[in-house]
């Protein structure tokens, strides 16, 4: 019963592949070819057809000879105009004025000038050309100044003293008495009286030859301050020269 069913398997194989090659078409029996032309005689009303995304004819360029009509009107017309017209229009747009930026400026100062000085510098500053307020000669009142003073020393004899100074631990500072000459001080104060309570605190330290001395008597000087100059204006006040007494410029901060 197998072998019956296998032999009908390979007999209906072998028949459809003759069917499929158009072996049996002189039998009438072949199979209806799918070409171009039957395709297109199945087709209903190709003409109805259309691309939803086709290209856009591209519009020709307007001649020349237009453009060129188009302008020479309106030249015909800018050219006859009358000059008085050109002339407001003009005149009517406005200018944005320029303003020039003013010159940096900044404040100086110099200090230490007597009153002699004070004088002689301020006869000096009437003669720049500067405008009110530009300077000013302010007068400072000082007081007195005391210092703890060890002195006169020669070169050796202030480098020893040094070294006995820094063991004990006691600060100091180098300074030139007018009355006394170069020595070291051990302390600077606004009174004689603090003075010597700082003289007897340092005896107690081992300091022998110390005594107290006036480094600076009170007095009158004036500062002269610039509040607000260009650097033209500066270099004015720094030609004056002798009338500054030797004293330099240092800004305001």
């Amino acid at each position: 019963m197998l072998r019956v069913v296998i032999w009908l398997l390979v007999l209906a194989n072998a028949g459809y592949f003759a069917w499929t090659q158009g072996y049996l078409g002189a039998l009438g029996l072949k199979p209806v070819v799918q070409s171009e032309p039957e395709r297109l005689q199945s087709q209903i009303r190709p003409e109805g057809l259309r691309l939803l995304n086709a290209p856009q004819p591209v519009s020709a360029p307007a001649p020349a000879t237009t453009a060129a009509s188009s302008a020479a009107p309106e030249t015909a017309a800018a050219s006859s105009a009358p000059p008085e017209a050109t002339a407001v229009a003009v005149a009517d747009t406005p200018e944005v004025p320029v303003v020039a930026e003013p010159p940096a400026s900044a404040c100086w100062l110099a200090s230490g000038f007597s009153p002699d000085q004070a004088d002689v510098l301020r006869s000096a500053l009437q003669q720049l050309d500067f405008p009110g307020g530009s300077w000013q000669l302010n007068e400072v009142r000082s007081g007195g100044r005391w210092v703890v003073y060890m002195g006169r020393y020669n070169d050796e004899q202030m480098a020893r003293k040094k070294t006995e100074l820094r063991d004990i631990k006691i600060e100091f500072r180098e300074v030139s008495v007018p009355a006394l000459g170069r020595g070291l001080a051990l302390g600077t104060f606004s009174s004689e009286a603090s003075a010597e309570q700082a003289l007897q605190d340092l005896s107690k330290k081992g300091v022998r030859t110390a005594r107290v001395a006036l480094e600076r008597p009170e007095g009158t000087g004036f500062v002269l301050r610039l509040p607000a100059v260009t650097a033209a204006q500066r270099a004015q006040v720094v030609g004056l020269g002798a009338a500054l007494a030797g004293k330099t410029l240092q800004t305001c901060e």
